[in-house]
This record gives structure tokens, sequence and C-alpha cells, in this order.
């Protein structure tokens, strides 16, 4: 058998949507280069054209990813690779697998023995634009997109508010729109379609953008439906500490 056929092959992608609802303010930052006296020091990231604020599909998929791999107790400072996969323990080798699946393997994998183990990064993140409905409506009452909040540091022995800051983000309540891809190959089970569901609780358990801990970025999906199908009550029923099984 050549190895060309041994590849592994496409047999489908799914699609999952949802409403990415904000139940707390949302900052992902612009990484602004330039200095605007009485501006707004850390501002969010916004689309070129229009100027509305937006979510990078890359920054879910490093969150989502970042919070897979803390669940698996294989985490380390860069994300695992497959030789995590080589030298991961029994009890955690199947779900490191499922997330290089998921994600991929980093590019220096070689073309063979792991590509046809793991196969090519089976999730498409979409970057998620305000609903067009929310987005009129804010803009039809004169009111903004975003809000500034005013942000300080307490002396501990003073108790005096230090370095004063302003900072910029998505007010609670905008809505996004959520899309997904999942490639789905010959030899793929259930196990992997369940680790994404786990992976979008965990973004709601935990937190998305910056300042998680200030508690900004705290976020629901709603009406989520995969290839189309209503698949809401099931995710609300979704529990990311219970492990897949291989």
């Amino acid at each position: 058998m050549t190895q060309a056929a041994q590849q592994p092959q496409l047999t489908a992608i799914t699609t999952i949507t949802a409403t990415l609802e904000l139940v707390s303010g949302l900052r992902i930052g612009a990484g602004d280069s330039e200095m605007r006296i009485g501006g707004v020091d850390n501002t969010v990231m916004r689309h070129p054209h229009t100027q509305a604020p937006y979510i990078p599909g890359s920054s879910l998929k490093g969150k989502m990813r970042s919070l897979l791999e803390w669940r698996s107790g294989a985490v380390k400072e860069e994300p695992l690779g497959y030789k995590d996969l080589e030298a991961s323990s029994a009890g955690v080798q199947a779900e490191v697998k499922r997330i290089l699946q998921l994600f991929g393997i980093s590019g220096d994998a070689k073309l063979g023995q792991e590509m046809r183990e793991i196969g090519p990064s089976r999730l498409s993140f979409w970057d998620c634009n305000l609903q067009a409905c929310w987005e009129q409506d804010i803009r039809g009452n004169n009111q903004m997109l975003t809000e500034v909040k005013s942000e300080n540091r307490i002396n501990r022995i003073s108790g005096v508010a230090e370095h004063p800051r302003q900072t910029e983000r998505v007010p609670a309540g905008a809505r996004f729109d959520f899309r997904l891809s999942v490639k789905r190959l010959a030899g793929d089970g259930n196990e992997l379609l369940n680790t994404v569901l786990q992976g979008l609780k965990l973004l709601e358990l935990d937190s998305l953008g910056g300042s998680g801990s200030r508690g900004y970025g705290k976020v629901k999906f709603v009406g989520l439906a995969i290839d189309g199908e209503d698949k809401q009550a099931e995710f609300d029923k979704v529990q990311p500490f219970a492990r897949a099984t291989a």
C-alpha cells in the first residue's frame, strides 16, 4: 500500500453555530501602536472597515485549547505536540491525542507517521462579528458599541488609588454570531465532537479575553445548533469534567 493510500479520508464537515452572548464586559486588546492625548489606554479589537468590535477566531481557539490542555493535566508552556503524545501516560494519552486531532500538530512535524496517526487539524474557528440586529438596535438608539471602564491600583499600605487607567471593552449583553467547523475523517468517532462541546462549556465556566480574574469575559452560548439542528438542550447538559473515553 502506498503512503498516499494510507492518508485519512475526509468524510464530512460538521458546522456548529450559536449566539455568543456576553454576560460581562469583554476586552480583547487591539495593541495600539500610537499614543493619544486624553484617549483610552487600552482599546478593543475592531473591524478595519466598520470599526465595530469583533472576536477573533484565534482568541477562541487559543483559549479553548489552553483550557482543554489544562484539563488533560499535560499542559506546558508551549502547545502540546506529537512528542507529548508519545511521552504521556496511559491515563491522559487518549485525551492528548484528541487535542492534537482537533487543533493540529506543530509545523515542524514530519508528514509521516504523525500525520497518518493524528491527521490534519479538525477545527476551523471563524471570527465572530456582532449580530446585525443587535448592532442596528444599538446604533439606532444612538448608543455606543463599547464602554470605557476606569480602573486603578490600590496601595496596600496607604489605601490610596494609584495609576488610574481607562480600559475599553464590549459591554455585557452584546451578541455575536459564532461559527465553528469540524472536519470528520474516516474512523473518527463521536468522542471528538464531544470534546469540542466540552471545550465550549469550559469557555462558559472560565472567561474569554483579558482580565478574566477581574470579572471580564464571561460568555454563554445560546441557540447552539449542529448542522442546523437545535442542540441547545443537549449542550446545557454537557459536563466538561466527565472525561470522554478513548
